[in-house]
């Protein structure tokens, strides 16, 4: 097998659906190429849409995979990723896709070309557009201490002198390094998950890929960001955390408790509590300069409140 695409399925058949249709016209492009549709036990008839799509459109190339439970987006792409990895027929890349995106014409032929050209690089990804088509930031330095204040100051004087800790880069027109990419469209090298093994399935979801890329530079192998392999990404679809609906709808536990997690797992417990005193700080600045200033409101309800309660608030409640 080249390539193994992965595509992780919560309450989401339609986009499942329009995805995989995205990818027929693709998988002539990659020879060997097999799709593995995983469910995390959706409950409200995914399974049974796309079983149905496949069957219909005679999809020899793409399975499905029904989950006993929803353990969230790294673990549901191990539930693929691990069986494959043990099989005597095992690919030489593996390629994790949203549900909510539409693979463009060679998006994938061209992460692998990149990759079969470079065999130092472990992780590649590649350029996400929105429906109208500009470019969304999809590649990005790695989270530190003072890129929690930057981002949540969000004052430009601040952003410039701190501009080596802003995370999300500018995205370039050529093939550049970076930190990571988005996990939306990240195809890797099996020898990064031979080396540091599956996703951390301990993050329900965001930040596993933060922290994947940053497992895998630590041993050894670069990623970089292939702006010639494109999608659209209908981001947020899922979750509601990113895209329009970020506006109203809470931010959920879960991505708190992701964001704890990869602060204290690479940087420790004090440059933790240094980075969650730096966000609050920064966006209690912000959000006062924005009442100050009669702008409306750009972030998700409650999100201070909820960044103390669940970070700074919960230290003590800890195992």
């Amino acid at each position: 097998m080249k390539l193994l695409v992965v595509i992780v399925n919560y309450r989401t058949p339609e986009l499942t659906i329009d995805c995989l249709e995205s990818l027929a016209p693709e998988i002539s492009t990659v020879p060997g190429t097999r799709v593995v549709v995983t469910d995390n036990d959706s409950g409200d008839g995914s399974t049974d849409k796309i079983r149905i799509a496949i069957a219909q459109n005679k999809w020899t190339w793409a399975a499905l995979m029904p989950l006993a439970k929803n353990g969230g987006f790294a673990w549901g792409n191990n539930q693929a990723i691990e069986p494959a990895l043990k099989a005597d027929d095992r690919p030489q890349y593996i390629y994790l896709l949203n549900p909510d995106t539409v693979v463009l014409p060679d998006a994938m032929k061209e992460l692998v070309r990149f990759l079969d050209a470079n065999p130092q690089v472990g992780i590649a990804g590649g350029r996400a557009i929105n429906m109208d088509g500009t470019v969304r930031n999809s590649m990005f330095r790695f989270h530190t201490v003072l890129s929690e204040l930057e981002g949540s100051i969000r004052l430009g004087v601040v952003s410039k002198m701190l501009k080596q800790h802003v995370v999300a880069s500018p995205p370039p027109d050529e093939p550049v390094p970076a930190d990571w990419v988005s996990g939306a469209s990240m195809m890797i090298r099996r020898e990064v998950f031979d080396k540091i093994g599956l996703l951390d399935d301990r993050y329900f979801m965001y930040y596993e890929e933060t922290d994947f890329c940053l497992r895998a530079r630590r041993a050894g192998f670069e990623c970089w960001y292939v702006p010639t392999s494109k999608i659209i990404h209908l981001v947020g679809q899922s979750s509601g955390v990113t895209g329009n609906k970020r506006l109203a709808k809470r931010r959920p536990k879960y991505w708190f408790e992701s964001r704890h997690r990869y602060f204290v797992r690479h940087y420790g417990v004090l440059k933790t509590l240094a980075a969650d005193t730096l966000w609050a700080g920064g966006f209690a600045i912000s959000s006062a300069l924005r009442v100050l200033r009669g702008k409306p409101r750009t972030d998700p309800p409650w999100l201070l409140w909820d960044f103390v309660r669940y970070n700074l608030m919960s230290w003590c409640h800890r195992p």
